[in-house]
């Protein structure tokens, strides 16, 4: 029996452009404002230009209770927006979403939380609003305290809790407060290796006990691992839907498999901010052989250039590398230096004999005074190691994401005497 039904969703933003000449002065805006009083004319390209942005277009699904959904796509692809949808917290522009039961999000960092309230406080108030009696409550909560792991901070307010404290405990309300509908957004982005595998294992027993889990990540193992449909979504719209296994098989095939340097000469138009902007970001291999491709023997090396535009910043360099499917395999960061304004490089090197072949994503983030991510460059690289073996007879898949040349060796310590 569906209890969600999506009939041709669409979400429209208006975005605003500010004009080619700079931002208006108090001045220019108080005249705008003026004119348009006394005047019938709707806009003023002068000031501001406005776009219409589809986050979502005629989108129609299904999903029964007990189904648990994957929904997998790049970055803007629409996923978020209808988990917001889905949680009532906006409305679509278009088309009507029919929802049978309870539901109970955790979608970014902090939200359903009232950052004056202590921990207890929010606990019993995510409760009501998902309608539960304050009985119902407490008998959930030693169990939520338990696996959030926060104690010793259920009387501080949750504006002073960690971006981790926060998801733990976000995520602990959410899945032991018994909705019929848990939805969960990148869970397994924040958080220690034992707390993904909490939720994991939690998520797992939501599904398995017969209520609807609809889950948005971009790890596809824990996504195949979990869930029993998928939905693919592309700028918007969905492109597929059905059995996990296929829709990650296709979402897989339609992605390229090489992007190996990013670059922009004109720093207004480069990605960034106010204090830092993205000039370069290039992979460098060499190439063994004297051929055209990245095998296992191959050294890598990325070269990342960016403009500091803030005097005196104290700056450091944090790289992700990921396994294609959205696994960690690991994150390396630069030592903190001081710099002035003006172009900054790092390079990071990879040697050779240390990734396994497959499809791999590089991340880089510019960091401030080694704890605030001023930029992060997600999914900026992506590229192939292809595999390359001399002196086996074995040709089977080689297990692991590494695949390291150690020192290790074996010799005859004995030998038997024949009599």
């Amino acid at each position: 029996m569906p209890v969600i039904v999506a009939e041709d969703i669409s979400k429209k933003y208006i975005i605003d452009h500010q004009r080619k000449n700079g931002s208006p002065s108090l001045r220019d805006i108080v005249t705008e404002k003026v004119d348009k009083m006394f005047s019938r004319k709707q806009d003023n390209s002068d000031f501001a230009e406005k776009e219409e942005f589809w986050a979502l277009r005629d989108v129609n699904f299904s999903i029964d209770q007990g189904d648990r959904i994957g929904i997998v796509g790049h970055n803007g692809a629409g996923k978020s927006t209808l988990l917001k949808i889905l949680s009532r917290i906006t409305e679509p522009t278009t088309g009507q979403i029919k929802i049978d039961g309870r539901i109970a999000s955790l979608l970014e960092v902090g939200t359903g939380f009232h950052p004056e309230l202590t921990g207890r406080e929010n606990i019993f108030l995510n409760g009501a609003i998902l309608g539960m009696a304050k009985s119902e409550i407490r008998q959930s909560f030693d169990a939520i305290v338990d696996f959030a792991g926060v104690e010793k901070f259920l009387d501080t307010p949750v504006k002073r809790y960690s971006s981790g404290m926060y998801v733990r405990l976000g995520f602990a309300i959410a899945a032991h407060l018994n909705p019929e509908i848990l939805i969960v957004d990148e869970v397994l982005a924040v958080g220690d290796t034992e707390f993904q595998k909490k939720c994991l294992g939690k998520m797992r027993d939501v599904s398995e006990s017969g209520r609807t889990l609809i889950f948005v990540s971009h790890n596809l193992t824990a996504i195949q691992a979990l869930c029993n449909k998928s939905f693919y979504f592309e700028k918007g719209m969905l492109i597929d839907q059905g059995e996990t296994t296929h829709i990650v098989t296709n979402y897989l095939s339609k992605v390229s498999h090489k992007t190996l340097e990013k670059h922009w000469d004109n720093i207004e138009s480069a990605p960034g901010n106010d204090q830092v902007r993205v000039k370069r970001f290039k992979l460098f291999p060499e190439y063994q052989d004297d051929l055209n491709h990245i095998d296992v023997r191959t050294p890598i090396n990325f070269q990342f250039e960016f403009w500091n535009l803030v005097e005196g910043a104290s700056l450091n360099l944090s790289m992700h590398l990921y396994t294609f499917t959205g696994e960690c395999i690991f994150n390396v960061g630069t030592q903190a230096e001081t710099f002035s304004k003006g172009l900054v490089s790092g390079v990071c090197e990879i040697p050779g004999h240390f990734l396994n072949d497959g499809s791999y994503v590089v991340s880089m983030m510019i960091v401030k005074d080694t704890s605030t991510v001023l930029y992060n460059m997600e999914e900026a690289l992506i590229f192939d190691i292809e595999d390359y073996r001399e002196n086996v007879t074995w040709y089977g898949k080689w297990p692991g994401y590494i695949r390291p040349q150690l020192n290790f060796s074996i010799r005859q310590t004995e030998h038997v005497v024949n009599d």
